[in-house]
């Protein structure tokens, strides 16, 4: 993979508590990113990291093939989405949108022209007259988001952008920030701790635990395939059968069970290795004797 923002190795500890541990992740130009975990897995340390508004221990971000780990947050081209919007109520919604432009001495001319295209993105191009308090908290979140497209930066960082809506609108909403984010195909990281919103938004999860990696994958591969017993619990897996694994067939391992024989997918499995078998409640139907795994209850 051709990566446009390289994580290698970031390391970041507060005295004996270590907040991250040789953490490391690829995403190429136009891939969105999320970083899955809960709470206190390090997930905002790592975009705080990447960002520049911390320093790590050890370890490398690499943006373009430049190391800019040592670079201050407002020379790394990189735009913020904060959990709160920190939307200025005084200012307009164009003037909001305008704001990173005016602070890049960027010409009236085409400032405006380039904060009505991030309006238009957005869906809120007849709404620049408006003043924050006079939208909606999806309307708000857009106009975050419009602010930072239309500085046209290199990474764009969005920490827990849809967590202040409410559950109906957080659904429309996650969807909705896909399609803005693929059409305007910037490298994008978000945080979330919503298994929902990686899996619809994201185009690859790094799920976190403890500070460190436990899975990076895609989002089908990730819900499909967990590769660990963390990962499987974290995307809702409720069911767990230990067993051994006594042969192969057909590609599959042989598992024996308490329930019986059951052949499962796995990328390698020795025979004789102990295992756990993990099903998804919706994969649990009635069935009859001719089925590949069949228990009785």
């Amino acid at each position: 993979m051709q990566a446009h923002l390289d994580v290698r190795q970031l390391r970041k500890s507060y005295g004996s508590f270590t907040a991250l541990d040789d953490v490391s992740f690829m995403a190429a130009p136009g891939e969105i990113v999320a970083l899955l975990g809960p709470s206190g897995c390090g997930k905002t340390t790592l975009l705080n990291l990447i960002a520049g508004f911390l320093t790590p221990d050890a370890g490398s971000v690499i943006v373009g093939g430049r190391d800019i780990v040592n670079v201050a947050p407002h020379k790394r081209d990189m735009a913020m989405v904060f959990q709160n919007y920190a939307l200025f109520p005084h200012m307009s919604v164009e003037r909001n949108v305008a704001f990173g432009l005016r602070m890049r001495s960027v010409a009236s001319s085409e400032a405006g022209k380039r904060v009505q295209e991030a309006l238009d993105l957005v869906q809120l191009g007849n709404l620049g007259k408006r003043y924050p308090k006079e939208l909606s908290g999806g309307q708000q979140q857009r106009v975050a988001l419009a602010r930072a497209l239309v500085v046209r930066p290199s990474v764009l960082l969005l920490d827990e952008p849809l967590s202040n809506l409410d559950a109906l609108l957080r659904k429309r909403m996650r969807e909705e920030m896909r399609q803005i984010l693929k059409a305007a195909n910037i490298t994008t990281v978000v945080v979330t701790h919503d298994q929902e919103e990686a899996l619809v938004s994201a185009d690859s999860i790094v799920l976190l635990a403890s500070g460190r990696v436990e899975q990076r994958s895609t989002p089908n591969e990730l819900y499909e395939r967990p590769s660990t017993i963390f990962s499987a619990r974290f995307m809702d897996v409720t069911n767990f059968l230990d067993g051994v694994v006594i042969g192969h067939e057909q590609g599959k391992a042989v598992v024996d069970t308490a329930f019986g024989k059951l052949r499962a997918e796995v990328d390698s499995c020795t025979v004789g290795a102990k295992v756990t078998v993990a099903v998804r409640p919706e994969n649990i139907a009635k069935g009859d004797e001719a089925c590949e795994n069949c228990v009785t209850g």
